[in-house]
This record gives structure tokens, C-alpha cells and sequence, in this order.
């Protein structure tokens, strides 16, 4: 390809490199010219263009993108089409993002013109996630080059996606009288949370003494359980292991297991255990895995998922980015090129587990009273059904069966919260742990007790996030000032599921980095009802 300035008398079968504006009409960049746009521009007086004249062997952008991707093995990848020398990879499954950096660094080297940008290695992602981008630089690029990538590409796996596999869990947990019950009852939690995107399932839990034997013996037994899916063991020890002969080491050698590695450079998450029983993994997990946040411990655990075998190397391989502690997790960047506005799916989710506190001891509960003769709950989750989104999952926790009877026939799916005491985050992680939610390009969060919010309202919000490309936060306000509903685009989600306490997203929505559309709805982004007055200066009659 030669570049550069070309008189235009001379430029037919030169493909532009800057768009030219002409009285009639324009001619885009990367348009080739023709004689009728020669004699246009010759009309417009336009003597010289910056162009670059195709040689033979040259590929087109498009055409050059196009073939390096479609070299990729595409297991679990879909991919898009070329445009402006650009094709986008997105992962078609829930699974772990696996790149050889090696490989990656080859294509890159090929020529300048040609490059390959993809997530780091061992990333977690989500169906839909972009995973990688291919791009050529300039408007044509040598075939030869193109081969050579081709070539390497086609010769190894530069980079895949491993799909989860659903696991059957044993959890063993050790006691000892430092321990409280309400932490082991908040680990076993916590460990259905981080399950939930592989499928797989706490199929058991099992409190035993913190001695070698008890666990020996409880591993014995989930090894030995009919579960029809593939089996991993996970022990959560009271105290933590400071030795290769500790508690948990030693119960998986009394197993007749082999003890694969003890402690790993990943912090948090140094104290991890990894051994095996035959082909099943036992991992003793370390103490901050009774915390959401990311750890060591799901570095290992997505391998496993995700039918990887890792070996003693793979733990000691893990120390460059092993640093954890001071990190923020944000969410991860996803692809830009606008969907059409119909296909951006949105999602609520209806928040109606809370305790009512304010509503006075023994008293009605404010969900419950009636708006027009309609429980609020239910007229709620009626507003949300009338605004035209894909699916609704409504909460649920403190008087459980009166509010799932007060929303029986409605097409509202119900999840219970049974942490709902603990605050709100508990409530955000049921909802967006939900299939619906998890699938949907945007969360609406929608708390079932403010009845001034329409169904015109959150049309509004959702507009908003569609005309966004679903790729900003939407936030209801009045007078400017912030309130609810919220939407949360779906990047946002993982380090929605890390929540905890009382607390809502409103620390996510200001560390994102995502912009924040603010959409004004009125006094109603700031009405809820939270004590028998304000029930009744809205509208509503107590009931129940």
C-alpha cells in the first residue's frame, strides 16, 4: 500500500483516508474512487487528496480482520462482522477467558498494521462479554502479513473460552468454640453466591470438629454421596493453616489423597489448601473466602470449574498479579458498537424483603397497604409489568408468604432472601444473582415501596439506557438531586454480588467509571413510605 497526498486527476482506484465534503454529498473515508468521484471532486475544486492506492497482495481492512478471526477455533465464541478494520470476539457461554500471552505476542508481532487485544488470562466472563478485538490499522495491509497471523493463529489456541461445568459441592466446615455459628451459617452463603455463574450447586454441608479425623471422615462421605453431577469438596477450617501437616492437609492424606500444594502467593488468599481424591479436588479454603470479595480462592476455584486441572506449578504461577488487596475490582470494559435499541434488554428487580422496622413493632407491614384498593406490593410489581421490560423478579423475605400471595398471578418471578435481616446488599445479590437479571443487559432496581413512581417513569429510565447503548448507569432524580430507581448496566453486576451489610449500589454507581444519565421523574424519585404516616399522607390505607 503506498500513502500519501495523490493529485486528483490521478487518484481513480485510490481508496480515501479522510472523508471529503462536497456541495452534493460526501465521500467517506475508506471509499475507493471511482471516475464519477473524480470528476466531482475536480467540479468542487478539490486538486489533491490524501489517499492510499492499493498494491498487488494488499488485503482491505475489513477483508484482513475478517480472516484473522475467522481463524480462531470458535468454540463458545461468537464473532462480529468487519467494520472499519475491526472485528469483535464475544464469548457465547458463561466460562474462564484463557489467553496465551505468548501467542497473543507473536500476532502482534507480525507487522504493525496487524492487532490482537483480548482480556488478561484466567478472566471470568459472562455470555455476551466481549473477550477480544482484532484491528488493522491502516486502510489495506500486505496478504502475506495476514498469512503469517493466519498461520499462527490456526497452529495454537491464542485464546478460548472454557465454559463452566456445574459441580455438585461438598462444604465441610470445622468447628471450634471461637467460631460462631453465624459466620459458618453466612460462609455457606457466600459460597452458593459464587456458585451460581457455573451451575453448579452446594449439594451439602457438613460441621465437623477441627481435628484430622472429623475431616477425613466428612470428606469420605461426599466423596461417597450418588451426586449425578462432577464432585468438588471444599473445606472451610476454624482456624487457619499455618503448616503442611495442619488439620486439612492432613485429613485429604488419611483419604488416601495427595496434597497438591499448601499456600499460594496470592493475597488475599495465601493460606489456600489444594489437594486431590482420585479425580475429585478437595480445596481447604482460606479464611477471607468467607468474604465476597475476590481472593485466591476464586483464582482456583473458576479453574476447577471450568474443567482445568490445575498442578502445583499453576499456584506458584500466580504471584504476578497476585496482589489483590488494595484492589478495587471495576468493571470490566465491554464492546462499544451501538445495538439497536429493542435488542438492549432490560431487567427489574423489585426489592420487597426488607423488615419494615419504622412501620413499629408487631405493626402492618407497609407493603401491604392498600393504593386504589391494591396491595402496594402488588401495585408495584403491576407499574413494573406495564413498563415493557423483558422480566421481573421481585424479592422477597420479611413476611414472606403475604407478599408472594399479594403477587400470586402476576408474571413476576419471586426469589426469597433468607439473609434478609442483614440489609439491603443481601436483597441486591438474590435479585441479580437471578437468571433473568444475569442475562439482561440492565438491571432496573426498583424498591416495592414508593408509589409514586409509574410505569411512564420507568419507560423514561429505560429509554435512557437504551439511547446510552446500555452502557451507562440511569439514575431517577428530583430537582436534581439523586433518588430511585436505578438502572445498573450489566458490567456493573459482579461487583454487585460482592455487596454486603446495609448498604445499596451507591458506592458501585460512584467507582465505576461508567457515565450516569440522571433522568428527572419528580417528588416521586424520593416518596417511599416507611412508617404508618407517610402511608397515609401518600394514599394508602394500613392493612395486615
Amino acid at each position: 500500500m503506498i500513502f500519501g497526498e495523490f493529485s486528483t486527476t490521478e487518484a481513480e482506484g485510490a481508496v480515501l483516508a479522510h472523508s471529503v465534503r462536497l456541495s452534493d454529498g460526501s465521500l467517506s473515508k475508506g471509499h475507493r474512487l471511482a471516475g464519477e468521484d473524480i470528476e466531482r471532486l475536480a467540479a468542487a475544486g478539490i486538486e489533491r487528496v490524501i489517499a492510499a492506492r492499493i498494491e498487488p497482495g494488499d488485503l482491505m481492512e475489513d477483508e484482513a480482520a475478517d480472516r484473522l478471526a475467522r481463524s480462531v477455533a470458535p468454540d463458545h465464541l461468537t464473532f462480529s462482522e468487519a467494520a472499519t478494520g475491526r472485528v469483535n470476539v464475544h464469548s457465547a457461554v458463561d466460562g474462564l477467558f484463557v489467553a496465551d500471552r505468548a501467542a497473543v505476542d507473536r500476532i502482534n508481532s507480525v507487522d504493525p498494521a496487524i492487532t490482537l487485544a483480548c482480556l488478561a488470562d484466567h478472566v471470568p466472563i459472562r455470555a455476551g462479554d466481549m473477550v477480544a478485538t482484532f484491528k488493522i490499522i491502516p486502510l489495506a495491509v500486505s496478504g502475506a502479513k495476514v498469512a503469517e497471523g493466519v498461520e499462527i493463529l490456526r497452529r495454537m489456541p491464542v485464546f478460548e473460552v472454557k465454559p463452566f461445568v456445574p459441580h455438585a459441592i461438598s462444604l465441610v466446615a470445622t468447628e471450634l468454640p471461637s467460631l460462631k455459628a453465624s459466620v459458618m451459617d453466612k460462609t455457606a452463603r457466600i459460597l452458593s453466591q459464587r456458585l451460581q455463574s457455573s451451575g453448579s450447586v452446594l449439594q451439602r454441608e457438613e460441621r465437623v470438629a477441627h481435628r484430622a479425623g472429623a475431616v477425613a471422615h466428612a470428606i469420605r462421605r461426599g466423596l461417597a454421596a450418588p451426586d449425578q453431577l462432577p464432585k468438588l469438596v471444599i473445606v472451610f477450617g476454624a482456624s487457619a493453616v499455618i503448616d503442611a501437616g495442619d488439620v486439612i492437609p492432613e485429613a485429604i492424606r488419611l483419604v488416601g489423597g495427595e496434597v497438591i500444594q499448601v499456600g499460594m502467593p496470592v493475597d488475599p488468599g495465601n493460606l489456600l489448601v489444594l489437594g486431590s481424591v482420585g479425580d475429585v479436588y478437595v480445596v481447604g479454603a482460606p479464611g477471607c473466602a468467607r468474604s465476597p470479595k475476590e481472593n485466591g480462592f476464586d483464582w482456583v476455584l473458576d479453574r476447577i470449574l471450568a474443567g482445568e486441572r490445575p498442578a502445583s506449578r499453576d499456584i506458584t504461577g500466580m504471584g504476578v498479579g497476585g496482589l489483590l488487596m488494595e484492589i478495587q475490582s471495576r468493571p470490566r470494559p465491554r464492546d462499544m458498537v451501538a445495538k439497536p435499541a429493542a435488542q438492549i434488554s432490560v431487567a427489574i428487580v423489585l426489592l420487597a424483603a426488607g423488615k419494615a422496622s419504622r412501620m413499629g413493632e408487631g405493626g402492618s407491614h407497609k407493603l401491604l397497604a392498600e393504593f386504589d384498593g391494591v396491595p402496594l406490593v402488588r401495585r408495584s410489581a403491576s407499574i413494573a409489568m406495564a413498563s415493557g421490560v423483558s422480566d421481573i423478579v421481585a424479592v422477597t423475605g420479611h413476611r414472606r408468604e403475604e407478599i408472594e400471595d399479594a403477587l400470586s398471578g402476576l408474571a413476576v418471578e419471586s426469589v426469597f432472601n433468607p439473609d434478609y435481616a442483614s440489609g439491603m446488599a443481601s436483597s441486591l445479590v438474590a435479585g441479580v444473582g437471578t437468571h433473568a437479571a444475569q442475562k439482561a443487559d440492565g438491571v432496573l432496581v426498583m424498591l416495592a415501596d414508593m408509589p409514586g413512581v409509574t410505569s411512564d417513569d420507568l419507560k423514561k429510565l429505560t429509554a435512557a439506557f437504551r439511547k446510552a447503548n446500555g452502557q451507562a448507569i440511569v439514575r431517577a432524580v428530583s430537582g436534581g438531586k439523586r433518588g430511585n430507581p436505578v438502572i445498573l448496566p450489566r458490567s456493573v453486576l459482579n461487583a454487585v454480588m460482592r455487596l454486603e451489610g446495609d448498604v445499596g449500589a451507591r458506592h458501585i454507581i460512584e467507582t465505576s467509571g461508567l457515565p450516569v444519565v440522571d433522568v428527572e421523574i419528580g417528588e416521586a424519585a424520593h416518596l417511599d413510605v416507611d412508617t404508618p404516616d407517610a402511608v397515609v399522607a401518600a394514599g394508602g390505607i394500613l392493612k395486615g
